[in-house]
């Protein structure tokens, strides 16, 4: 998989009911469902979404590729989730969904209803694309395995990646990169060859240029789909594999805890829904 960031969907009401001592009046509450989008075989949400699913959000991905239709709207959702893929962020011939995925995109972040999002890799690109700002191919050819990020000092205080300590390692996997960020964008953490590896545009959308979802495992088959691409650049697959593999440890914890963040930015978005009255 040359990255250019290089479960079917339905919205069932999950329903916490509470029995108060002294009557039979229901406490309760509707949490919508994440929205993931996924856009290729391979390339699913991982640990971030092992990470939301433990933290009580409930996640559904859909896979556009497979011909499932995205909404029409994210009414009923309560966050976006938009992964990495293959497809140049602009390619809407290899990848005719895109479109409507930056559409959802900017619903999200200027619509009516705003709902938290975070753009990871692809996901990250097609954000900064739908909002103004501008993707590029890397002149020096992709960025592979792990490399240091750094923070900026918007990151300070920041609810996603406030916490993420100078000099993390970061999973990348990327053949395109933001060139330059769309208006009202803030940068929060860069690395030495990649000036923009996260972003947030508002106060509640991110997006990332690195693969916080990714441990050595999956790391391993886009190296081995990519084989040819990497060593024609120069760059060795195992060598990016072997990095990836020797950092999880830090890679789980350090974006394992950002994920939670994040989804503890989207568990306060959500709306309480009255639940109908209870046949006796």
């Amino acid at each position: 998989m040359e990255v250019g960031c290089s479960d079917h969907f339905s919205r069932p009401l999950v329903t916490l009911i509470t029995r108060r001592r002294d009557d039979l009046t229901d406490d309760t509450t509707t949490t919508p469902p994440v929205l993931v989008v996924q856009h290729e075989d391979g390339a699913g949400p991982g640990l971030v979404g092992e990470r939301l699913r433990a933290a009580g959000l409930d996640v559904r991905t859909v896979h556009p590729w497979r011909g499932e239709p995205l909404p029409g709207s994210l009414d009923g959702w309560a966050g976006l989730l938009v992964l990495g893929g293959s497809a140049n962020c602009e390619d809407d011939t290899a990848a005719p969904w895109l479109p409507r995925v930056r559409e959802l995109i900017r619903e999200a972040v200027t619509g009516p209803a705003p709902n938290p999002v975070l753009g990871i890799c692809l996901g990250g690109q097609l954000m900064a694309h739908a909002l103004g700002g501008r993707v590029v191919r890397r002149p020096q050819g992709p960025e592979l395995g792990t490399v240091p990020l750094r923070r900026l000092p918007d990151a300070d205080g920041d609810p996603v990646f406030g916490a993420v300590p100078e000099g993390a390692l970061a999973a990348q996997w990327h053949w395109d990169e933001i060139g330059t960020l769309p208006p009202g964008a803030v940068p929060l953490l860069a690395g030495d060859d990649c000036p923009y590896q996260a972003f947030r545009v508002g106060p509640h959308a991110w997006g990332v240029q690195f693969h916080p979802e990714v441990l050595a495992r999956t790391v391993a088959v886009w190296a081995g789909a990519d084989d040819a691409h990497v060593r024609d650049a120069g760059l060795d697959p195992e060598a990016a594999v072997r990095s990836v593999r020797e950092a999880e440890p830090s890679l789980r914890e350090v974006w394992g805890a950002v994920a939670e963040a994040w989804g503890a930015v989207v568990r306060g978005a959500r709306v309480p829904v009255p639940a109908p009255s209870r046949r006796e």
